[in-house]
Order: C-alpha cells, then structure tokens, then sequence
C-alpha cells in the first residue's frame, strides 16, 4: 500500500511540474523569444489574471492551437511570480499549459519589461502581436478573435518558402 501511494505521488508530482512551464520574462527575455523563433512567424499574447477579457482570448487560442499545431504561440502574464498556481492553472484551463513558451513578469520593475517589449505600451491588455517570418509586427490591443489569427496565419504561411520540390 506504501509503495502504490508513494508511485501515486510521484506520477501527480510530475504531472504538476510538466503543466508548470512558466519562465521568468526578465530583462532579455525579449530577445531570447526573438532568437528562438529566428526566421519563423510567431503570436505573442500578453495577459493577466485581473484582465477582464483575457479569458475570451486565451479560450480561443487554446482551441486554435489545438486546430492549428503549426502556431509558434508565445503567452506573457503580466503578473508576479507570486501568482504562479493560479497562472498555471488558467493556463490548464485553456488548454495551455504544455505550450513550450509561456512567461511571467518576474522583475520588481514591470515598466523595464513593457519598454523592452514595445516602447508604446503602456501596460493595457490584452495584448497580442503578430510577427511574421522577417520578425515585422502587427500589433492589436483588445480583443483580436479567431478569424483575424486565421486570416494572419493565411498570409504569413503563404510567405513560407516551401519546403519541398
């Protein structure tokens, strides 16, 4: 019976660490985000747990990634590392908590963050913007919806150069 609890615990102890994915977006982060998705399109959501409609989009992403495998997605909570569970939680929620590139504001001076993220942004969210393969951005603050990410998703896979002959 010992043996079976002690299994137990260890299965749910790495199921826990496996949906906790979050990194610190620290000073650097930006560009590390950058540097990981070099010549690929990518959408970076920015979000928090007291945004009123948050939880419309990061519903529709979860499904659209779900549909859409293919969409390099980049979350950012703009809150504490202090609010981890409930920001994973959200996430699992969602259906988002497996996604590779997920982040938390972890620095004591938010304002550094936002600057290095855009040098106009003030802190609103929802947030979302849309860099295609050259890293050129298209941003949208507010609700942006499904068919808008599927109409950029479209445009920027039409750019892909093929792959095949």
């Amino acid at each position: 019976m010992r043996r079976l609890l002690c299994i137990l615990l260890l299965v749910v102890a790495g199921a826990a660490s496996a949906a906790d994915n979050l990194r610190p977006f620290v000073s650097g982060s930006m560009a590390q985000i950058q540097e990981e998705y070099a010549g690929k399109p990518f959408v970076m959501f920015l979000w928090s747990l007291t945004c009123t409609y948050c939880p419309t989009e990061l519903e529709m992403l979860g499904k659209f990634k779900w549909q859409h495998p293919e969409l390099n997605l980049v979350l950012i909570a703009t809150d504490t590392p202090e609010d981890r569970p409930e920001i994973v939680s959200h996430l699992a929620g969602y259906g988002l908590s497996e996604i590779e590139s997920n982040w938390v504001f972890a620095e004591d001076m938010p304002e550094r963050l936002r600057f290095e993220i855009d040098r106009r942004w003030y802190g609103e969210v929802p947030r979302t913007y849309f860099y295609d393969q050259a890293h050129e951005r298209l941003v949208k603050t507010g609700l942006v919806g499904e068919a808008f990410v599927k109409k950029w998703l479209t445009l920027v896979s039409m750019n892909t150069p093929s792959t095949g002959k």
